[in-house]
């Protein structure tokens, strides 16, 4: 007879649902680089008992999104400056092309989605709601990219947005950052409501390469370590 669960133990279904808002956080920018995730605090953050939690932990461990450190437990890795390049590389081609593929998905009410959520992000940055903002950006490249219709390409796309998020809320170290962060999905917007494609790829390109030279100065160069 198998084991009845608890609220220790879990099942298999809390597991899944405590990897998937685990998995969540660290692409939405929740956890920093370096940070040392402890096993009761997330439980008690989550509201779970400890085991989800490990069990998570582990499982995003072997994905590379969370690094084991002997003694230290699990911690969010810190990204090098030629690891931070080469996933703006890969960024640059997976989103370029899926936001090219999903400008010709997309219905017009999705469109009106991504003009109020363009609207809603520049208020966030005017507020200096940091998380605000991230949450909102996330939905808005979720829309688009899955409009490309590739599960493929955005399973590519999700796992390097995994690597790139604990890095994302220091976007905020710089204050003139705010200023120019919306800019490119205010030319999104527009080019989508015209169905130019190229233009669509255009401006996510530059989302990404302006959001990529704040980050690029908070990287770690392990070799100077």
């Amino acid at each position: 007879m198998s084991e009845a669960p608890t609220p220790e133990n879990g099942t298999s279904t809390d597991q899944d649902r405590v990897y998937t808002t685990l998995r969540q956080w660290i692409t939405v920018g929740r956890f920093l680089p370096g940070e040392r995730l402890k096993i009761r605090n997330v439980a008690a953050d989550m509201g779970v008992g400890q085991m989800p939690v490990r069990a998570a932990l582990q499982r995003l461990a072997a994905e590379g999104a969370l690094i084991n450190v002997p003694n230290a437990g699990v911690t969010v890795p810190r990204l090098s400056l030629p690891e931070f390049d080469d996933l703006m590389q890969m960024r640059l081609l997976l989103e370029g092309e899926a936001a090219e593929r999903g400008c010709l998905r997309l219905d017009a009410a999705q469109i009106a989605t991504l003009q109020g959520w363009s609207a809603d992000m520049a208020a966030a940055l005017q507020a200096g709601e940091a998380k605000r903002y991230l949450d909102i950006n996330d939905d808005f490249h979720v829309m688009l990219y899955k409009a490309a219709g590739s599960p493929l390409l955005y399973q590519l796309i999700d796992t390097l947005w995994l690597r790139a998020g604990p890095i994302s809320n220091r976007l905020f170290d710089t204050p003139d950052a705010s200023a120019v962060l919306n800019d490119a999905h205010d030319d999104l917007v527009r080019a989508l409501a015209q169905r130019d494609s190229a233009a669509v790829r255009r401006a996510v390109e530059r989302d990404i390469f302006v959001a990529g030279q704040f980050l690029r100065a908070a990287c770690v160069d392990k070799k100077r370590k």
